[in-house]
């Protein structure tokens, strides 16, 4: 007998779907979505310069909820997919579901799992999951008094972490050491906004140390699909220093987290989490992600995240063998628990990220970038764009992160060798990657 899953893949053949958003992480799920038999064209609003390769390009902004709708009716898309957090936030799940159109990804209560870190805190803590100890607050003259009273000497070191409640783009977690940096930090957040309306609370947390991990899976709010770890590389420089950023790469698998592992934290971190926001009636569907800190203590989550990863994203879809169309719609239906698993490339994937000059401070745009055509003739190269745009028919930077240049290998090392030899293809004024994407899988 035919399963509930074939009937509707036979229901949903020649599909119109629609990807919302302009990063790597779109571009890549239009690519991957692009591959399936059951896909008749991609959208992506409003796309970069490569998903106007892969797909077509839509010029309407995420944020633009309405006319998002409209084109969707008006164009039979049968399902769209959001991918930058800002929208899923804002509602944008619940906009769609109210005109009955199938969407991918949390409704905005469950969506602040990563829209408030204080919301998100506050559930581990409740949860029992484990996490860093932390303090919550409103203004930024209770939270200096807290550093000050805790660390009285200006010498000792002040192992914490200031965080913005809201979305920062990546860039409103500030690592601490010493009591001035501590102040500074909460300066930066609370007194001078510098990230805007996302400080209106901030949290104090203790410093965790260890390696990060990062564990996505796919839900249904029942039933947990967990993905293969991946490693993120968050600070801007070699040997993770510098200023934090969106992500400067990623690979995987990622040897951090084996088999055992995985399984332990689908149990401590994964379940309980899906089975807390279902009891808050909150229940969470589509990608819930996992920022883990792998300390002598085991896992402990950093934050979560509510969509895809950016670069994350990009070495995983280049490993998913798996239609990804199928998995989507038994998510959509329910019916995740029917699904046969996931299929995977052995093969590792390394994703390299290259970069505008001054990023992730201020950086120019515009600038032409030359040698795409000559990276996408290396075999098992896939160049991903994020920060690009078409002017006079010429591919030009348009944003800090730029390109994420991505590459499979028998080894993570082949893997990277392969990555970096595409990157030596690209050039721009002012282009910069870090060296040294995955080699914490390999020391």
């Amino acid at each position: 007998m035919r399963s509930s899953i074939d009937r509707a893949r036979k229901r949903l053949q020649d599909m119109n779907v629609l990807v919302v958003g302009n990063g790597g992480r779109e571009h890549a799920l239009a690519w991957k979505i692009g591959k399936s038999p059951r896909v008749e064209r991609v959208f992506v609003a409003p796309g970069n310069a490569g998903t106007a390769e892969d797909a077509e390009n839509i010029d309407i902004k995420a944020d633009d909820f309405p006319r998002l709708i409209r084109f969707a009716k008006e164009n039979q898309v049968e399902l769209t997919i959001i991918g930058p957090e800002a929208p899923l936030t804002a509602g944008i799940v619940d906009a769609f579901e109210q005109t009955k159109l199938r969407v991918f990804g949390p409704s905005e209560a469950a969506a602040q799992l990563e829209g408030s870190k204080v919301f998100c805190k506050d559930l581990l803590h409740h949860a029992n999951i484990p996490t860093a100890d932390y303090k919550v607050f409103t203004d930024g003259d209770r939270a200096a008094k807290y550093i000050i009273d805790r660390y009285p000497e200006e010498k000792q070191n002040v192992p914490v972490v200031v965080k913005a409640d809201g979305l920062a783009a990546g860039k409103g977690v500030i690592v601490c050491a010493t009591r001035a940096e501590a102040l500074d930090a909460i300066n930066r957040v609370a007194r001078d906004r510098e990230f805007g309306a996302a400080g209106s609370r901030l949290i104090v947390e203790e410093r965790l140390d260890g390696q990060e991990a990062s564990v996505l899976a796919i839900t249904d709010g029942r039933t947990i699909v967990t993905l293969p770890p991946a490693q993120d590389h968050k600070p801007a420089n070699d040997g993770d220093t510098g200023p934090n950023t969106g992500g400067m790469g990623a690979y995987s698998p990622a040897p951090l987290v084996d088999d055992e592992m995985l399984r332990w934290i689908e149990e401590h971190v994964l379940v309980p989490t899906v089975h807390a926001m279902k009891r808050s009636r909150n229940p969470f569907k589509g990608i819930l992600y996992a920022g883990l800190m792998m300390t002598n203590q085991g896992p402990k989550v950093l934050e979560y995240n509510v969509r895809f990863g950016d670069p994350e994203c990009q070495p995983l879809l280049m490993r998913l063998k798996t239609d990804i169309v199928d998995v989507i719609d038994a998510t959509l239906s329910g019916e995740l628990d029917k699904f046969a698993g996931l299929e995977w490339d052995p093969r590792p994937a390394v994703c390299v990220v290259m970069a505008s000059e001054g990023y992730p401070g201020s950086y120019e745009r515009g600038r032409p970038i030359r040698g795409l055509a000559d990276a996408a003739k290396l075999p098992d190269v896939k160049v991903f764009h994020a920060g690009t745009a078409t002017l006079d028919g010429e591919v030009v930077t348009n944003g800090g992160r730029v390109l994420g240049v991505t590459a499979m290998g028998e080894s993570i090392s082949d893997a990277k060798r392969r990555a970096y030899e595409a990157v030596k293809c690209i050039r721009w004024d002012g282009a910069w990657c870090r060296k040294d994407i995955s080699d914490k899988a390999v020391q």
